[in-house]
């Protein structure tokens, strides 16, 4: 059984998303994952909303980002996003590309982890509403 854990939103960089050269400043490279990532767990029904309301919030704890070649203004961006892991940790790898030629423009990664909204505590393993939401098995 296989399931799609990975979902692809498109953007364009617009005027504000660029620094003085002229192309997309780095920042806003993490403003596009978070985009990304959004629209992947609504998908599963389990935004950041969905994620407060189970008990948890889930901070990110860990990001990679590698610039291959920079985005320019109205750039059409296709930017997918997969989640790679779930057991002990949330990990979500991104691919930006340009969408009319393919070219990778931006790898990245960030990672996750589940936090009680009660006791503050982080939990050591992702809570079963994770699972449940995204259909994978337990471990």
């Amino acid at each position: 059984m296989s399931i799609d854990l990975a979902h692809e939103i498109e953007l364009a960089p617009t005027f504000h998303d660029l620094d003085p050269m002229n192309i997309v400043w780095h920042g806003n490279y993490v403003k596009y994952l978070e985009i990304a990532r959004c629209a992947l767990l609504s998908r599963f029904d389990y935004d950041y909303p969905q994620m407060y309301a189970s008990g948890f919030v889930w901070p990110i704890v860990d990001m990679r980002l590698k610039y291959v070649k920079s985005a320019v203004f109205n750039q059409r961006l296709r930017i997918r996003a997969e989640i790679v892991e779930w057991e002990n940790r949330l990990k979500i790898e991104y691919l930006i590309s340009d969408a009319d030629t393919g070219q990778r423009l931006n790898k990245a990664y960030t990672i996750q982890v589940a936090v009680c909204t009660k006791s503050q505590e982080m939990q050591y393993l992702c809570p079963p509403v994770l699972w449940e939401r995204l259909g994978v098995p337990a471990p």
